[in-house]
C-alpha cells in the first residue's frame, strides 16, 4: 500500500505551487482572523524556509509522508511546532492539489506560449530572408505549383498563431481558483476565497466545490493544445527530414543538432527533428492516458486522479524541449535555395500556369484549357524538356490560339509572382505577412 499509495516521486515537482498556495492560505486564515497572527506569522516563515531548503537541497522523498502536501506539512511541525497544524484549517488535500496543479499547469501555459512565439520568431526571420526563394510546392508529396521557401515557413507560422490561441484559451478557462472547497463541500469557517484567489493571480473563486476538487479539464485542455501543437511540429520535422536527404537536398541541418553513424562516416543524421516527430506521438499518448482515466470516475475524488499529474509533466518537458530544438533547427538551417528552384522546375510544376493563360489570353473555358494544357505536358514529358522549353510551333499544333505570349507566363518567377491574391505566395504578399507578423510579435520594439 505503501508503495503503490505514495505520490512524492512526482509531485515533489509541485513544491512551489504547495508553498505559495499555503502561504495565501495561511494569510487569509490570518486576515479573518481564523488563526492569530502569531500562529500566522511563524507558519508563512517556516514555509519560507522549507522553501529554501528544497530549492537548496530538493525536496526528500519519503514515502510514508505520501505527496508533497504532508511531506511540507511535516517539516514545517519540525521547524515551528505544533503551529504548523493549523495551516490545514479549513482546506483539504483535495482542494490543495486541485490549486497546485493548476498554478503548474499556468505556468506550464505560459512556458509553452514563450517557446511558441520564439520558434515564430525564427520563421519569420528566416521566411524575410527568403521572401522570393522558389521552390516546389507539393501536393500528395508530387510536384504541383511553383511556391517560395518564405511563403512555405510562413504556413507554419500560422499553424504556431493557433496553437498559442489554444494555449491562451485554455489559460484563461483555468484560470479560476479552487482553494476553500476543502473536501468536496466548502467550509463552515468564515474564509475569504476571494482573497486567496488574487493573491495567487487567479481571475476568481471557483463556484461549485464538487466541481473544484473533481475538475481536470484544466489539464486535459493543455495536454489537448499541446497534442495539437506537437502535431504541427512533427509535420514541420518530418519535412526538414525529408529535406535533408540526397535525393531532395533542399536542406542542410546545423551539426549542433544532428548526430553522425557509428559505422558510417558520411551520414549525417537529422536525429534533433526525428526525436520532435516521436515526442508527438509521446504526447498525444499523454493526453489518450489522462483523457482515459477520467472518463468514469463519479464526483468528487477519487484516488485515480493522483495519475492525473505524469502524463502533464512528461508532455511539457516533451513539449518544451520539443520547441527549443525545432527554434535551433529553424534558425540555424541551411537552406539550398539553387537546389530549390531547380526542383521546382521539375514536374511541370507551371502546368496550371499555361491553363491559366489559356483562360485569360485566349477566351477558353477552365476544363478545355486543362485538356490542352494536359496534351503539352505529355508532349514535353515525351521529349524530355521542360514545358516552357517546347517551342512555339509545337504548341500550336496542339492548339492554334496559343501564341509567343505564353512563354513569360511559363516561367516559375512570373508563376509565383502571379499569385498575388491575399495570402499567396507571391514574393510581395510573402513580405507582407512577415511585416505583419514581426509586428504582432514585436519584433521591431
Amino acid at each position: 500500500m505503501r508503495e503503490i499509495n505514495a505520490s512524492i516521486p512526482f509531485d515533489k515537482a509541485l513544491w512551489k505551487q504547495d508553498i505559495a498556495a499555503s502561504k495565501a492560505h495561511v494569510a487569509m486564515l490570518g486576515a479573518q482572523g481564523i488563526v492569530s497572527a502569531e500562529d500566522a506569522a511563524a507558519i508563512s516563515a517556516g514555509l519560507d524556509t522549507v522553501a529554501g531548503e528544497y530549492e537548496a537541497s530538493g525536496v526528500p522523498e519519503d514515502w510514508s509522508l505520501e505527496d508533497i502536501h504532508m511531506t511540507t506539512e511535516s517539516r514545517l511541525a519540525e521547524l515551528i511546532g505544533p503551529a504548523a497544524g493549523r495551516l490545514h484549517t479549513a482546506r483539504s488535500r483535495n482542494d490543495q492539489v486541485a490549486t497546485d496543479f493548476r498554478l503548474w499547469v499556468r505556468d506550464a501555459l505560459d512556458e509553452a506560449d514563450a517557446g511558441l512565439a520564439a520558434l515564430q520568431a525564427a520563421l519569420v526571420t528566416r521566411a524575410g530572408e527568403h521572401a522570393g526563394a522558389i521552390m516546389p510546392g507539393f501536393t500528395h508529396l508530387q510536384v504541383a505549383q511553383p511556391v517560395t521557401l518564405g511563403h512555405h515557413l510562413m504556413a507554419y507560422y500560422e499553424m504556431l498563431r493557433r496553437d498559442r490561441s489554444r494555449f491562451s484559451d485554455a489559460r484563461a478557462r483555468l484560470n479560476e481558483c479552487p482553494l476553500g472547497s476543502a473536501a468536496l463541500a466548502g467550509t463552515g469557517f468564515a474564509i475569504d476565497r476571494a482573497a486567496t484567489a488574487q493573491a495567487l493571480g487567479f481571475a476568481k473563486p471557483t463556484d461549485n466545490s464538487l466541481d473544484s476538487v473533481s475538475d481536470r479539464d484544466f489539464a486535459l485542455d493543455y495536454l489537448m493544445a499541446a497534442a495539437q501543437c506537437s502535431l504541427h511540429l512533427s509535420r514541420l520535422a518530418e519535412e526538414l527530414i525529408v529535406w535533408a536527404s540526397q535525393p531532395y537536398g533542399f536542406v542542410r541541418m546545423p551539426d549542433a543538432l544532428s548526430t553522425g553513424s557509428s559505422i558510417m562516416p558520411q551520414k549525417k543524421n537529422p536525429d534533433a527533428a526525428e526525436l520532435v516527430r516521436g515526442h508527438s506521438g509521446r504526447i498525444v499518448g499523454c493526453l489518450t492516458a489522462l483523457m482515459v482515466t477520467m472518463k468514469g470516475l463519479p464526483l468528487a475524488y477519487s484516488k485515480d486522479m493522483q495519475d492525473d499529474k505524469p502524463p502533464v509533466f512528461e508532455a511539457a518537458g516533451l513539449l518544451t524541449l520539443s520547441l527549443a530544438a525545432m527554434e535551433g533547427m529553424i534558425a540555424q538551417a541551411a537552406f539550398n535555395t539553387a537546389r530549390m528552384r531547380q526542383a521546382a522546375e521539375f514536374g511541370y510544376a507551371t502546368a496550371t500556369d499555361l491553363a491559366d493563360w489559356l483562360v485569360r489570353q485566349a477566351g477558353i473555358p477552365f476544363r478545355e484549357a486543362h485538356h490542352i494544357t494536359g496534351a503539352a505536358v505529355k508532349l514535353a514529358e515525351s521529349k524530355g524538356l521542360a514545358l516552357e522549353a517546347l517551342s512555339l510551333e509545337e504548341l500550336r499544333a496542339i492548339d492554334p490560339r496559343i501564341d509567343e505570349g505564353v512563354f513569360p507566363a511559363l516561367s516559375v518567377e512570373a508563376s509565383v509572382a502571379a499569385r498575388a491574391s491575399h495570402g499567396g505566395t507571391a514574393p510581395s504578399e510573402v513580405e507582407k505577412r512577415v511585416a505583419e507578423a514581426r509586428a504582432a510579435l514585436g519584433m521591431d520594439r
